[in-house]
């Protein structure tokens, strides 16, 4: 979890002393680099590796102790925040419905191997995507790394709006029909939660580049079960007001 490098990296710029309640903490490459050079191991002076931290779990001793999450609103630059970063992905409890493919052969290639984009794509070929959202409409447009324009927000417990801009995403897809915008972010690792900025960011990104409704999905296969879930945000400009709207899961059969 690298504790023992963001130990350091607190300890360096006295993040300890610093006041969440009113701002976050604002850290760049440079510094995060300065502050770890003496460690050994690649891993625990790599920022990208130790900016990383996707669910609450992954977090560094300091970030739980502290009630933090870690942002990037630039290049090279993060936000540390107070408050909660991460949303839970709810257990279905309802039996999967048989859900029967509205292709007429079998898909082999489908079969090789166990990747989240793989499993993505066999669900969309199967038009289980398109019946899920009912729309029919729905095509695959979006996929890989983009770059956000700039937007403001609000997370965590403080009231100053965060500045974001030219931060990287990526969505594992992205279908566009008629009259909305679906993104998608797929696991293969029954992760119990994750961070909202995954699934927000995107959202943001695309809002400011689309009319269309934009609707945020995160999608998991485990074993033969599809499931999906539809996050919404309330509010726009608010991190936190995230908000689950739907979710199912499904058995997908030949016809």
């Amino acid at each position: 979890m690298n504790h023992l490098p963001w130990q350091s990296i607190f300890e360096t710029y006295r993040i300890f002393e610093h006041d969440f309640r009113k701002a976050p903490f604002i850290l760049d490459a440079t510094q995060i680099k300065k502050a770890t050079a003496h460690f050994t191991s690649t891993t625990e002076r790599e920022v990208r590796v130790l900016c990383k931290q996707d669910t609450r779990e992954s977090r560094p001793k300091v970030f739980v102790e502290n009630d933090l999450f870690i942002l990037p609103i630039k290049n090279g630059i993060y936000a540390l925040v107070q408050g909660e970063g991460y949303i839970d992905i709810p257990e279905i409890q309802t039996p999967p419905n048989i859900y029967k493919s509205k292709l007429d052969f079998e898909l082999e290639t489908s079969l090789i191997g166990n990747s989240e984009m793989q499993h993505l794509d066999f669900a969309y070929a199967s038009s289980l995507i398109r019946t899920f959202l009912n729309d029919e409409s729905l095509v695959l447009t979006i996929r890989g790394r983009k770059y956000t324009p700039k937007f403001e927000f609000y997370a965590g417990t403080h009231q100053q709006l965060i500045v974001t801009e030219s931060v990287q995403t990526e969505v594992d897809a992205g279908y566009e029909g008629r009259n909305q915008i679906v993104l998608i972010e797929a696991k293969n690792s029954g992760n119990k939660n994750t961070i909202i900025r995954q699934l927000y960011y995107p959202f943001r990104q695309w809002q400011i580049h689309t009319k269309k409704k934009v609707n945020v999905l995160f999608f998991e296969k485990q074993r033969d079960i599809y499931s999906l879930w539809v996050f919404g945000f309330a509010d726009a400009n608010d991190y936190n007001s995230i908000e689950l709207l739907k979710s199912e899961r499904f058995k997908i059969e030949n016809e």
